[in-house]
């Protein structure tokens, strides 16, 4: 519903006490001169630049003073029987905590009811007093849709083949979700002078820097692809099966997300950022620590604007790293932190259960004891996934990656590479191209994880045995240790193999 459809109903059922969170305020108010215009009521809009301005005022002497207080006092004298009256004040959570303020608008928007005048604020975020809490009806002004994103395109780029068609003009759509009006304006006009036509990496390259003022997200933009990803093929499988294309109706059905569990080093990480490059979705990254405000009720506030503005990116993959060690506090929260944890976890566990957005979740741990048990239950996400230690066919791919990637050449002899990962195959071809050594001379200083960590390694194995996915192949995850069945995880290795 539009910004003007909803604000008329408000104004016919005679609220007229209005707050408008909106980020583009000229927008905002171009929509509600439009309905006034339809409906023949007055429209008035007071900023402490100009003052008071409308097309019918009456000279009462408050017209042009930059007071904010003068300017609640003058709309009574500004009221005309007949009509409704609407005055708009732009950015007024910046005087409302004043206590002169708090009182002239309680009287005016009580005496408002009698005299049909209506206060609207216009404000890029809700903070309300709490004396005013209950005379204040809340509105949003919603970012642009498709459709709007589309015209906004045609109107920027009206030279033959300026604007992308097809598949490539889905891509651009994507690309500016969750951009504002100024903003994608902005993103399709460098394009062109960029390119000379309108392309989806501009407009991701500005909405990095839209994420990066929030302070809350980041754009991952790297070049990972499943290409350079040994092993892991039914989790890939898995997810380009979820995340294959819909119609745009297809809400019931959408993807939720995988929670991957695994040892440090077989690519959990990895597997995020080249998901979002597989399937053409944008990947942002949710740091849980930036969540955490010092100030009271900021983590919560914090939380709930990092996930409004996840849901506007749509479609999106979502990528929280290492999840329990950010959850992994809620249950002692109300000894440690004032149950601040808590309520964050709270607002995540409903935003993940409830959200209809676009929005492919990966969330990444080591340790899942340390995440409370209502956080990975069914509805929360698709599939939980273990990563274990690749086995020999799996880790013959990463080498042979890694090697090309480093320029290593192919003939020399491998090392021992038993209860390695992939990161430590990878560490070793990084120190033998930097110190200019064979392979296996750099495995010496390699220590894979599940001999350092071993017991850890071996409780985690334990637990994900016929709870999780195996993300090597279909099916459940097995760890029976008695019966030998990990004996391809252990093989020896003959270390002048090629």
């Amino acid at each position: 519903m539009l910004l003007s459809e909803r604000l008329a109903e408000n104004v016919r059922a005679c609220f007229t006490g209005i707050w408008i969170q909106s980020h583009e305020h000229d927008e905002a108010l171009l929509e509600m001169t439009r309905l006034c215009h339809s409906e023949d009521w007055r429209l008035l809009s007071w900023d402490i630049d100009r003052g008071l301005q409308g097309t019918e005022l009456v000279d009462d002497g408050n017209t042009s003073t930059p007071d904010p207080l003068a300017a609640i006092h003058s709309l009574n004298s500004q009221a005309d029987p007949d009509h409704p009256t609407l005055l708009v004040l732009k950015n007024f959570h910046r005087f409302i905590n004043s206590p002169e303020i708090i009182q002239a608008l309680t009287q005016q928007i009580n005496v408002g009811k009698q005299t049909r005048t209506f206060i609207v604020i216009l404000s890029s975020l809700v903070q309300i007093p709490t004396e005013l809490e209950k005379l204040f009806v809340c509105l949003e002004h919603e970012l642009p849709d498709r459709s709007q994103l589309q015209e906004i395109a045609h109107s920027i780029a009206t030279e033959l083949g300026e604007l992308p068609e097809g598949p490539e003009l889905e891509r651009v759509l994507d690309a500016a979700s969750g951009l504002t009006r100024y903003e994608a304006e902005g993103a399709f006009s460098l394009s062109l002078v960029r390119h000379g036509r309108i392309e989806a990496s501009v407009v991701l390259e500005l909405k990095s820097q839209t994420l990066l003022k929030s302070g809350l997200l980041s754009l991952h933009q790297g070049s990972e692809s499943f290409d350079g990803l040994g092993g892991l093929e039914a989790l890939k499988a898995f997810c380009l099966q979820a995340l294959r294309p819909r119609s745009q109706d297809a809400t019931v059905v959408r993807p939720r997300g995988v929670l991957l569990l695994g040892v440090p080093g077989t690519g959990k990480s990895a597997f995020a950022k080249a998901l979002g490059k597989e399937t053409g979705r944008p990947t942002l990254t949710l740091d849980v620590g930036a969540l955490m405000g010092s100030l009271l009720g900021q983590t919560e506030e914090r939380t709930r604007r990092a996930l409004r503005i996840v849901d506007a990116m749509q479609p999106a993959v979502l990528f929280i790293d290492e999840v329990e060690k950010g959850l992994g506090g809620a249950a002692s929260s109300g000894q440690s932190d004032s149950g601040v944890s808590t309520r964050m976890l709270g607002t995540l566990l409903s935003w993940l259960n409830d959200h209809t957005s676009d929005v492919f979740v990966v969330c990444t741990a080591n340790d899942i004891s340390k995440l409370p048990p209502e956080f990975v239950r069914a509805e929360r996400f698709d599939a939980l996934f273990f990563l274990d230690l690749p086995g020999d066919d799996q880790k013959q791919a990463i080498w042979c990656l890694y090697r090309e990637l480093f320029g290593l050449t192919s003939d020399q002899p491998l090392p021992d590479d038993r209860h390695w990962t992939g990161s430590e195959i990878r560490a070793c071809c990084r120190l033998a191209a930097l110190l200019d050594i064979p392979l296996t001379k750099a495995a010496e200083n390699v220590v894979p994880v599940a001999v350092t960590a071993a017991e850890s390694v071996a409780r985690l194995r334990r637990w994900a045995s016929k709870r999780c996915l195996s993300a090597e192949q279909p099916g459940v995850f097995s760890n029976d240790e008695r019966s030998g069945s990990r004996s391809r995880r252990n093989l020896s290795r003959d270390p002048h193999r090629n």
